[in-house]
């Protein structure tokens, strides 16, 4: 291996840099149509994390005949509520999921249009860094539905519109080689001599682990650049892509922690990075087994049950959920599974005071906005997720190549991750306030420049206005799903 190794390495100095000329412009990597390709499971089993998750599974389980059985009211059925309620469930307990839509899922809930066609509130894709994630779909027997995609990661090349560049992770090389090599191996987004800059300010992660990473929460992705001296183009060319996949904002609002902690997980783990989509829509393909679960344990999940206040004695203990319709609802236990500036709204006077519910003021939501875009036509494309690094979309993919459910050999469906979309994310227009026809207009401008060849001229969208006769593709119809709070504000 360590042959390889060497060679792989020599054969990355000896390549060119980023320089681009009317030759390597015509060679750099133009996708053609894709195809729907999925991959073997990668062993997501042999880490340590996965072994941790596994065994705190297991330790549940193992209690199911012992102690007291109680009862616990759950509010929220998201994927933290059904989680919660699956694990109380397997140690012996009687849970009660209380939803107040009447969809599950949450963060990952989707419902139908008129047309048949699902709407989801986020783009969502599985690493094989997400130990819980994969052993809760081993637990439930639906590891099948992870289509696995090719171990890369694409992105869109912003000085060669249409085209794109790819970090390609070898096989057989383990962690944390495998990631150095995949951006080594790339000709086309930094310099070698960028390469060698951005190294060495990485490497305390990787000796001294969280220690270092917890240290640098003070500081701003670009605040740690300039003290550690790292290129600006690192920022252009991979932290912008990074900060806008995590947390939905810009590299100068987010802390350097949760970048590094993500860095972290995935450089220690051999098939980390590698993504897979699910099969289909969320609710039935992942929330439905878990309710099926609950339920077998004897436990319940409720839909349209919102919350109207939490109920509490003089002194503040709980006495009960007071529901919406008047009903109250009692347990032994009672646990919050909501976003946090839900359960502000929710909070009962006597606790707003308390020193460990006031840590709940610091946290708050980053606004996101998801788009699905059907087109007229089949695009060029992948079957995998790209990153843009456009200004204003983060990730997207064409849904009608990479997940069953939705596959059309026809007609393209991108789904869009549009961020940040608000002052507070680093953005400078709040889209958030916006209506859906300019957000989907500024969409389409944004396409336009990064797929020149593609999208059509469209009177009903004057971004599109500067587009050359060689673009084709007219968008049919179009859904905006705005996430008001979403994930916690890093900053």
């Amino acid at each position: 291996m360590l042959d390889r190794l060497v060679s792989i390495v020599a054969l990355a100095l000896a390549g060119p840099t980023l320089h681009v000329s009317p030759q390597s412009r015509a060679a750099a990597t133009r996708v053609r149509t894709a195809v729907m390709k999925d991959f073997t499971k990668p062993n997501v089993e042999n880490t340590d994390n996965y072994r941790e998750a596994a065994a705190l599974s297991q330790k549940l389980t193992s209690l199911a005949w012992q102690g007291e059985k109680k009862t616990v009211a759950i509010v929220g059925g998201g994927l933290s509520g059904l989680a919660c309620a699956k694990y109380l469930s397997d140690a012996g307990h009687k849970p009660l999921v209380l939803e107040a839509r009447d969809v599950l899922g949450g963060k990952v809930s989707a419902w139908q249009d008129e047309d048949g066609d699902w709407i989801e509130t986020g783009l969502h894709i599985f690493f094989g860094a997400y130990p819980n994630m994969m052993n809760l779909f081993g637990e439930l027997g639906i590891h099948d539905r992870l289509q696995w995609k090719v171990h890369k990661m694409i992105f869109a090349m912003q000085q060669l519109p249409g085209e794109f560049t790819t970090f390609d992770f070898i096989p057989g090389i383990p962690a944390p080689f495998n990631f150095g090599l995949a951006i080594l191996l790339n000709q086309k987004m930094l310099t070698f001599g960028e390469k060698l800059q951005t190294a060495p300010p990485l490497l305390p992660m990787l000796i001294e682990g969280q220690s270092f990473i917890d240290a640098q929460d003070e500081l701003s992705v670009l605040e740690f650049m300039r003290k550690y001296g790292m290129p600006d183009r690192i920022n252009e060319e991979v932290f912008v892509s990074m900060a806008k996949a995590l947390d939905f904002i810009d590299p100068d609002k987010l802390s350097m922690t949760v970048v590094l902690t993500a860095m972290n997980r995935f450089l220690n783990e051999d098939n980390g990075l590698q993504m897979a989509f699910l099969d289909g829509n969320q609710p039935d393909r992942l929330c439905e087994p878990m309710k099926r679960h609950i339920e077998a344990r004897g436990g319940e999940v409720r839909l349209d049950a919102p919350l109207r206040e939490i109920v509490t004695d003089a002194d503040g203990a709980i006495e009960g959920l007071r529901m919406r319709d008047g009903s109250l609802v009692t347990a032994d236990e009672y646990i919050s599974a909501v976003p946090v500036d839900i359960f502000k709204r929710l909070m009962p006077k006597a606790w707003q005071s308390m020193p460990f519910f006031r840590q709940c003021d610091e946290l708050e939501g980053i606004p996101v906005i998801n788009l699905h875009m059907w087109f007229d036509r089949k695009l060029e494309g992948v079957d995998h997720l790209c990153f843009s690094r456009s200004p204003l979309l983060s990730v997207y993919a064409d849904m009608s190549t990479t997940c069953k459910e939705y596959l059309d050999d026809e007609r393209s469906m991108l789904e869009l991750v549009f961020a940040p979309c608000s002052p507070l994310a680093g953005g400078k227009t709040n889209w958030i306030g916006k209506s859906d026809e300019e957000i989907i207009d500024a969409t389409m401008g944004e396409l336009a420049r990064l797929f020149p060849t593609e999208i059509a001229l469209d009177e009903r969208w004057p971004a599109t206005r500067s587009q050359g006769p060689q673009g084709q593709a007219k968008l049919r119809k179009f859904a905006v799903v705005k996430v008001p709070r979403s994930v916690y504000a890093a900053i």
